[in-house]
């Protein structure tokens, strides 16, 4: 089996964009937003079946944990009414493909998060998707002001109370951010990557996982910097006294493969314990388009793997095993539906 566990709703109909546009200009404007439109099942299947479903049954992948575009969470956008609302919208939204397609997605929601505002504000809209929903996990933004990073480190204790709700739904978080309004920082070229080493920069640096040694955290995009650097993160956390990374970390610490070249999948799995990587795509995501000097879309993430003639129990890691195991209610859907 084979599951990719970085799946965004890039293909959502244009009804939902649109009410979030007039969402937007309402709030700008101080009135308040037109009601959410009506979109039909038939309009979410025509979303998905010309896009991802036709990839994944082209590409060979069985499941998708699939979450709304994470582009598109805008946590710095309006105030907190506004970002409850739109999470709601876009965890309904992603809520119904699951049920559309209970074999191929499984849903990871939005939070609700606004600068300033305490994250235990998103306590109630993560365990409505995970009880209610049927959601197995979540986004988590470390920077919600969208580039200017005003927030607490993740390890600082204002994410307490949010850490103690995942540990107890047994959920673990993506760390993901969303556009940047900072045109220092190209959202997906500069900010995610910034955003992905800079969360493990944090949890070298603090002692979350001794808090919480239950918790468990998605690093992204192949891990930002942080296969490439590994030394340097190794020297860092000897020179601040912190335990071993395998120890102090990569317990707690996972990493997809987003990484849409042979060599940068080749050198995350020369760098990285096997146990630590899941299979991910971001499939149809941050890199459209095809790779003239191998003439296959980017983010076939597949093929990087195959390429890597992994022995057979490492490939069931990676592509099954460890996600399996890193979320926990996923396991438990697949195996009421006897996979």
């Amino acid at each position: 089996m084979i599951i990719d566990c970085h799946g965004h709703y890039t293909t959502a109909p244009e009804e939902h964009d649109l009410w979030r546009q007039a969402q937007k200009a309402a709030f700008d404007a101080g009135a308040s937003p037109p009601p959410y439109p009506a979109i039909s099942d038939e309009q979410i299947r025509e979303s998905l079946e010309a896009n991802q479903l036709r990839l994944v049954a082209e590409r060979g992948t069985d499941l998708t944990i699939f979450s709304p575009r994470a582009s598109a969470m805008g946590h710095h956008v309006g105030d907190e009414k506004v970002s409850l609302a739109w999470a709601r919208a876009c965890n309904d939204l992603i809520g119904r493909v699951a049920d559309l397609y209970p074999e191929s997605y499984v849903g990871v929601c939005q939070l609700p998060q606004s600068p300033g505002v305490p994250i235990a504000n998103s306590i109630a809209e993560l365990e409505r998707c995970v009880t209610e929903l049927g959601f197995v996990g979540c986004n988590l933004n470390p920077d919600p002001s969208g580039g200017n990073w005003t927030s607490p480190p993740l390890t600082d204790k204002a994410w307490y109370p949010f850490y103690e709700k995942m540990v107890e739904l047994d959920v673990p978080a993506m760390i993901h951010v969303s556009a940047s309004c900072n045109p220092n920082f190209h959202a997906t070229g500069a900010h995610y990557l910034n955003a992905d080493t800079t969360a493990f920069m944090q949890f070298i640096q603090g002692d979350l996982f001794t808090d919480f040694p239950e918790l468990r955290f998605v690093i992204p995009h192949g891990g930002g910097a942080v296969p490439y650097h590994w030394g340097r993160y190794r020297g860092l956390a000897d020179m601040l006294k912190r335990p071993p990374l395998d120890e102090h970390v990569m317990r707690n610490v996972f990493f997809d493969t987003c990484v849409y070249h042979q060599p940068g999948i080749d050198l995350l799995f020369r760098v990285v314990d096997h146990e630590n990587i899941l299979f991910g795509s971001e499939m149809i995501g941050a890199v459209r388009g095809v790779d003239p000097e191998t003439g296959h879309h980017f983010d076939d993430t597949r093929r990087y793997l195959d390429a890597l003639d992994l022995a057979a129990d490492d490939s069931a890691r990676v592509f099954s095993g460890n996600a399996r195991r890193v979320y926990p209610r996923l396991d438990a859907i697949l195996k009421a539906q006897g996979r």
